[in-house]
């Protein structure tokens, strides 16, 4: 995303912050020691709170236990760094040793995985309101036995990020060692292997959850995890993003352009922008048929293409998107996700959402050039409150766990102190002159996958999430520089929401239906 987008992203509590490029400074690995004269931070005990509940998941009653509490990282020297805040749910009389474990987190970066949780994975879960449904979106709110959970599969283990929820920095740790993308890996490296030394799950399968820039982290994280012996069954990834030049509107960068036209179709289809009859699967092919075709020819064109082309591309984008092909001209053919979010609907109408365009929000600054600074985002203004609102009460009435420090959901200092440079495995590959360091974290999963070649990945995809694009990933994927073998433990789904897949209710049992199958193959000899 271009500079401009960095601030929209935060003013609307970014889910997905991972499509943002800031200026930073090279990382530094969280093992790194500072210097013995650098002031220290307290560092909390380690502490759980243990209750024991019950959930009806599939018409059969799951008892289980959770476990919130707080574990510490260290560096080389064996000096306290941070404390990491996690919730951990494991299913009551099983073999745990052979149970597979899954590890989520959501992303931002500056994001706690609250949302994960009680959103749509945990056992607990929100009762989401619906695009449209004002009401439901103020207090109180409905926290609910979640039959969808991914708890009948496998345990779970949601982990906030160093700055988010209750992990803070501790002892020597400073923002440089975990506000980064190395860094940040490194740290839900250490976590993870540290949580199955002391609860003994090494042998256990073992998954991980990412949801947006949480995929980012997993493509990295997973790399680290498998170099240090710890293989992985699966990687689940929600809502993508490896490689940023996809989805970035940068001058000179022509790609995105095409990779959301997919779900530019698929979003005017939802609002009926487009012919009666035409079901959603054949907007979303005809979409991605264009894209790949004559759309990129003309983009690649540039100022070379001839008028007469100029005026029939623009054309045909108007009959994708339902946006009329002036707009289109005026935009040289290229049109940014701010400008479609503010033109589909029509000039005087409602803006559609960023994370979920199936919401939409007046826009109270339409004058400006980008959407203005008081607008928070329709699917934000739409959850914000719930999810706010409803963990703190979770963690406080359910799961008897008390801090005196507040519960960052978000967190804006790790965000813009984040640092974007990563370093690919495969830089070696080229020369060149610049820069070699690139944010695309894509041939880390690759290499993670190389080296466990047993790792399976699966990718779902929300139809109208304008955040992380489907085609993006679709087209990443295809890039990662797999062979047909490798390709072949990669699979995809689909479904008919935004970037948090789990706010449709329609959705959320197809979703765990999916995740559930991808473990089971995944782990066929485990104990569920």
């Amino acid at each position: 995303m271009h500079p401009r987008l960095l601030r929209l992203t935060w003013l609307v509590f970014g889910f997905t912050g991972a499509a943002v490029f800031a200026a930073s400074t090279p990382p530094v690995k969280p093992q790194a020691a500072p210097a013995a004269s650098a002031a220290t931070l307290p560092v909390p005990k380690p502490r759980t709170v243990v209750t024991h509940h019950q959930v009806t998941i599939g018409g059969r009653r799951i008892a289980y236990t959770a476990t919130a509490g707080t574990l510490l990282l260290y560096d080389a020297k064996h000096h306290p760094t941070a404390s990491v805040f996690y919730i951990a749910y494991t299913r009551d009389g099983v073999d745990a040793a052979r149970r597979p474990i899954t590890f989520a987190y959501n992303g931002g970066p500056g994001f706690a995985s609250a949302l994960v949780d009680v959103g749509g994975f945990g056992p607990r879960r929100i009762d989401w309101p619906a695009p449209g449904q004002t009401d439901a979106m103020q207090p109180p709110y409905r926290l609910v036995d979640n039959p969808d959970s991914l708890l009948a599969r496998t345990d779970l283990v949601f982990i906030d990020a160093i700055g988010t929820g209750y992990s803070r920095l501790a002892g020597r740790g400073t923002p440089k060692m975990f506000y980064g993308i190395d860094g940040d890996a490194h740290a839900f490296s250490q976590f993870i292997q540290r949580y199955v030394t002391q609860n003994q799950r090494w042998n256990s399968p073992k998954f991980l959850l990412g949801e947006s820039y949480g995929t980012t982290r997993s493509a990295v994280l997973a790399q680290d995890l498998v170099k240090s012996g710890m293989y992985l069954n699966g990687v689940i990834m929600c809502s993508t993003v490896l490689d940023f030049a996809t989805i970035n509107f940068t001058a000179g960068n022509d790609l995105p352009y095409a990779l959301y036209l997919p779900s530019y179709a698929a979003v005017a289809w939802y609002h009926h922008r487009l012919p009666p009859g035409e079901s959603l699967s054949d907007a979303v092919a005809a979409a991605r048929a264009y894209a790949s075709s004559g759309y990129l020819r003309a983009l690649f064109a540039g100022a070379a293409l001839s008028p007469a082309d100029r005026s029939r591309v623009a054309v045909r984008l108007a009959a994708i998107t339902g946006i009329p092909a002036t707009p289109w001209e005026r935009a040289d053919l290229r049109m940014t996700l701010p400008v479609f979010m503010r033109r589909l609907l029509g000039p005087n109408g409602p803006m559609t959402g960023r994370f979920d365009a199936r919401f939409t929000t007046h826009e109270m600054q339409p004058q400006l050039p980008i959407p203005g600074r008081s607008n928070a985002g329709a699917a934000t203004i739409a959850i914000w409150g719930a999810l706010t609102a409803s963990f703190d009460g979770y963690l406080r009435n359910e799961l008897n766990y008390r801090s005196s420090h507040l519960y960052s959901q978000s967190s804006a200092p790790v965000f813009k102190a984040w640092n974007w440079t990563y370093r690919s495995p495969l830089n070696g590959l080229g020369s060149g002159v610049g820069n070699l360091k690139s944010r695309n974290v894509a041939p880390a999963l690759a290499r993670a996958m190389t080296n466990d070649p047993g790792m399976r990945v699966l990718f779902n995809n929300g139809y109208y999430d304008m955040a992380t694009p489907f085609f993006a990933t679709e087209y990443t994927i295809q890039h990662m520089g797999l062979d047909s073998r490798q390709l072949a433990r990669i699979s995809e789904a689909y479904y008919p929401v935004g970037h948090m897949l789990y706010l449709n209710p329609k959705v959320e049992p197809q979703l765990a239906r999916t995740i559930d199958d991808f473990i089971a193959a995944a782990a066929p000899k485990a104990k569920h």
